[in-house]
């Protein structure tokens, strides 16, 4: 089994949204922010190849929105979901199974295209490729709460559907892959799924927006966007002891300078311990 990081470019947020009631001055510390309070972040994917299955986790934001929508992310960096595919040799094609943790647009955007300038058409990005989803999930993001409405974009989501590539991952949370154990986080968004990935004796895993950041691991540090705060600390206390215990290796999908790092136990609860690239593991 191989392992690519698929860099899709980087995007802003505003910073008090992405820390919650933590104070500006103190999450500046490590996130420096704009004039516009905005603060930049990574779409980090990751890749697993193993035999005749490639299996893609999540695939940033696309780029079929119009520039109105994007004006508000300020998109940038060299790297794109292609590039970063064809660097790891590989092809939209070549892709056999789309893991999506959850549906938020900046997760699933690149999952669908228009067809060329045809913006009543949508054909999926990797045609050969079944979706993963499950059913709790689908139906919160197919049938959005007022909270999270702009972050679930049908054109996103419904040709998954539509296009009959479309599969759901049971609920009891177990795993349709060999390459990877699954758990359900409900804190950020429901059914949010993070997978456990088993690499050389190592547990890898891929912690998507329940740990976005290393700017995140402190309990308190939870972002606005989470529809369930306390949930996520609750969460996040659980996963992070188990992480500090086990000697889990993270993967961060939003941190802008870090692909991985592991965290420790110390007397003011789990810290982080040390960052590195995912080139080390491997």
């Amino acid at each position: 089994m191989k392992l690519h990081v698929i860099d899709t470019g980087f995007f802003k947020l505003d910073g008090g949204a992405m820390f919650g009631v933590v104070p500006k001055s103190l999450w500046t510390r490590t996130n420096a922010a704009d004039e516009n309070n905005m603060c930049t972040w990574a779409m980090r994917c990751l890749l697993i190849e193993d035999g005749n299955q490639l299996i893609l986790i999540d695939n940033g934001i696309g780029s079929k929105q119009d520039a109105k929508f994007f004006s508000h992310f300020y998109l940038h960096g060299d790297a794109s979901l292609d590039s970063s595919l064809k660097k790891a040799g590989f092809s939209p094609n070549d892709v056999t199974d789309m893991f999506q943790t959850h549906l938020h647009f900046d997760h699933c955007g690149g999952g669908v295209d228009y067809v060329g300038d045809n913006k009543d058409k949508l054909q999926l990005h990797f045609p050969n490729a079944k979706y993963w989803s499950n059913a709790d999930h689908w139906k919160w993001a197919t049938e959005p709460n007022a909270r999270e409405k702009a972050s679930f974009l049908k054109e996103n989501i419904l040709p998954i559907q539509e296009s009959g590539h479309l599969n759901q991952v049971s609920l009891d949370g177990k795993s349709p892959f060999s390459q990877f154990d699954i758990f359900l986080a409900d804190g950020h968004t429901d059914k949010q799924m993070i997978p456990k990935i088993k690499y050389k004796g190592k547990t890898i895993v891929f912690t998507a927006d329940l740990i976005p950041s290393t700017s995140h691991i402190p309990l308190p540090y939870v972002m606005g966007y989470d529809t369930r705060p306390l949930l996520t600390l609750s969460e996040k206390e659980k996963f992070l002891k188990e992480a500090a215990d086990n000697e889990y290796i993270l993967f961060l999908e939003h941190d802008s300078v870090n692909e991985c790092c592991t965290v420790k136990n110390t007397e003011r609860g789990v810290r982080l311990d040390r960052t590195f690239p995912l080139s080390e593991v491997l």
